[in-house]
């Protein structure tokens, strides 16, 4: 079955989005690089941030989907899945489609703390800490609070080392370190 119109546009608008950045981004551009016009464009969005965000909840749905299946496929138990966040970084890390975070890359863009964008990149990093800190739960783990922050700290470190300074081994590095608080936190 072939995607709708506006799936299209999202999925294309997001990997453009992702390679050349957002405000980067006209939609002159859009329209060369998805194919879709402007028409087709401002029927499903009627502004280029109303796409932004779209294309922000998509790849949140995404990279959570994937990164969060595959931490549960390298371990069936909590303790192992915390483990196993690092290991799944690392692999998106050597993929050929890495070029760091998306979220991060909004941010540093919308830089108003009030506008939607930068709020919904927050509400991404919030969503991911949230799953991380129930696993710790699950896994007996005391101080979860501390802990969750410390570890979304070593995963947002990963991720710009890897990108920013071409670290092939941020993901290792920040795993080591996890299993050293880890082992901190046991009970």
């Amino acid at each position: 079955m072939r995607a709708n119109k506006r799936d299209e546009l999202l999925q294309k608008a997001l990997s453009v989005f992702y390679q050349k950045g957002f405000n980067a981004t006209g939609m002159d551009l859009l329209v060369k690089e998805t194919e879709i016009s402007k028409t087709s464009k401002y029927k499903y969005f009627k502004t280029k941030d109303d796409l932004i965000l779209a294309t922000l909840r998509l790849r949140d749905e995404l990279f959570r989907n994937t990164i969060l299946r595959r931490m549960e496929e390298l371990s069936d138990t909590p303790k192992g899945q915390v483990r196993a966040l690092f290991d799944a970084l690392g692999e998106w890390f050597a993929s050929e489609e890495f070029r760091g975070c998306m979220f991060i890359k909004a941010s540093s863009e919308f830089q108003d703390p009030s506008h939607a964008i930068r709020r919904q990149s927050a509400e991404h990093k919030l969503l991911f800490a949230e799953h991380i800190q129930r696993l710790l739960i699950e896994a007996g783990y005391r101080g979860t609070d501390i802990l969750t922050r410390q570890l979304m700290v070593l995963k947002e470190g990963a991720i710009i080392a890897a990108h920013v300074s071409q670290s092939t081994t941020a993901a290792e590095d920040a795993k080591e370190i996890a299993e050293k608080l880890l082992e901190d936190a046991k009970l």
